[in-house]
C-alpha cells in the first residue's frame, strides 16, 4: 500500500452555550462531551496512523496502542476527529488517569510502560476527509460517512448520536455523571480551527458548599484585590483539607467586598490539614462559606475547574454541607 498525502486539518472547535430551542429540536444532533485529548488521526492509507494534537503536535508515539488503527481501512485514506480517553474501573472517562500518559511523545519507552497499565480508547465523532475533502458537507452527511466505516476495535469506538430529544439527553448524561453535551447542527459544514455556533457545548457543573481558608493576591488590573480564594471541606475526622483554587465566577464588586471580608479575617495560621504548598498564599480564619461550580473531582478529592457561585452568609462552617468524599484523599 502506498501513502496518500492528506491536507492538514484543525480540528473544529464547540462554542460553549445552552441547548437550542425546543423548536430547532430536530435541527441539532447530540453527543456526549468527553473528558480527554482532542486528537485528529491521520490514515495515508499504507497502514500507518499519525496522531496530531489540537495543537497540531504530532503525538502519536503517547498512545502506541493505537497504531493498529492505521490499518482499519485498508488503502482508503482518512481523517478523523475524536477524542483520546483513560477510562476508570466505572467505564467513565478520568482525565487525572490520561494525564499520565499525556506529555509522552517523545518518550515512546515510557509511553509504552504506561500504556500497558493504563490503556487509552478513542473515541471518533466526525471524518472531515475521506478519499477527498468532506468539510464542505453537511453533519449528517458526514456522521453517516462515519458510521458506515463501522470503525470499532480493541482500543477505539464510534459512540452514537442522537438527532433531536436534546433535553433528555443532556439529563442521561448529569444522571450518568458524564461532564456534558455537544450540540451539533444537521447542516453545519465542518470548520476547521473555527470556533462555531453550529456546535455548542454544554458542561455539567456541579456545586458544593466550601470554606475559604486562604487566598491569592490580584495581578495586573486585579492587583490589591483577591486574584483567587483557596477553599476546603472538612473530612470525616473534621480536618478542614484544601481542595482548590477558585479565581474566576466573580464581578468587579463581589471581588472587593470578598476583599474587605478576606481582609477582616486575616490570620497568620494556615488552617488547611495537611498545609498545602502554594507560595504567595494568604491565610484567614475559616470562617467564610461560598458555595463552588465545579465539573468533576480528581482521585484526591481536588475540584476541577471551579467557578465561584456565591457567598453562603446563611451557613456557618459547621452548618455548611462541605464534607469531602470518604475515599478523598489529601
Amino acid at each position: 500500500m502506498t501513502a496518500v498525502p492528506l491536507p492538514l486539518i484543525a480540528p473544529m472547535l464547540a462554542t460553549p452555550g445552552s441547548l437550542p430551542p425546543a423548536t430547532q429540536d430536530a435541527r441539532w444532533a447530540y453527543e456526549t462531551k468527553q473528558d480527554g485529548q482532542r486528537v485528529m488521526a491521520y490514515l495515508p492509507g499504507d497502514g500507518t496512523v499519525l496522531l496530531r494534537a489540537r495543537s497540531g503536535e504530532v503525538i502519536t508515539a503517547a498512545y502506541p496502542e493505537l497504531r493498529p488503527l492505521g490499518a482499519a481501512l485498508g488503502a482508503t485514506p482518512a481523517v478523523l476527529d475524536g477524542e483520546v480517553l483513560a477510562l476508570d474501573r466505572h467505564g467513565r472517562a478520568d482525565f487525572q488517569l490520561l494525564q499520565s500518559r499525556m506529555g509522552l511523545a517523545h518518550a515512546p519507552a515510557r509511553a509504552a510502560r504506561r500504556a500497558a497499565q493504563v490503556p487509552v480508547h478513542l473515541v471518533l465523532f466526525d471524518v472531515p476527509y475521506l478519499a477527498e475533502s468532506l468539510v464542505r458537507l453537511p453533519y449528517v452527511r458526514r456522521r453517516a460517512r462515519l458510521e458506515e466505516l463501522d470503525l470499532a476495535g480493541p482500543y477505539w469506538s464510534t459512540p452514537g448520536a442522537v438527532t433531536g430529544h436534546g433535553a433528555e439527553a443532556l439529563r442521561a448524561t448529569r444522571e450518568h455523571g458524564l461532564e456534558g453535551l455537544v450540540c451539533k447542527r444537521l447542516d453545519s459544514v465542518y470548520e476547521p480551527g473555527v470556533r462555531s455556533r453550529a456546535w455548542i457545548k454544554i458542561r455539567n457543573m456541579r456545586a458544593e458548599d466550601v470554606i475559604v481558608g486562604g487566598w491569592l493576591p490580584g495581578k495586573g488590573r486585579l492587583t490589591g484585590l483577591p486574584g483567587a480564594v483557596l477553599v476546603g471541606q472538612r473530612d470525616a475526622e473534621g480536618r478542614l483539607r484544601y481542595v482548590g483554587g477558585v479565581g474566576t465566577g466573580w464581578s468587579e464588586a463581589e471581588r472587593t467586598r470578598l476583599a474587605g471580608l478576606l481582609r477582616d479575617a486575616a490570620s497568620d495560621r494556615c488552617p488547611f490539614e495537611p498545609v498545602p504548598r502554594i507560595a504567595e498564599a494568604r491565610w484567614v480564619l475559616p470562617r467564610l462559606v461560598g458555595e463552588v461550580g465545579y465539573s468533576t473531582r480528581t482521585r484526591n478529592g481536588m475540584l476541577r475547574q471551579p467557578s465561584w457561585l456565591r457567598l453562603r452568609p446563611d451557613l456557618t462552617p459547621k452548618e455548611s454541607a462541605a464534607d469531602l468524599p470518604e475515599d478523598s484523599g489529601p
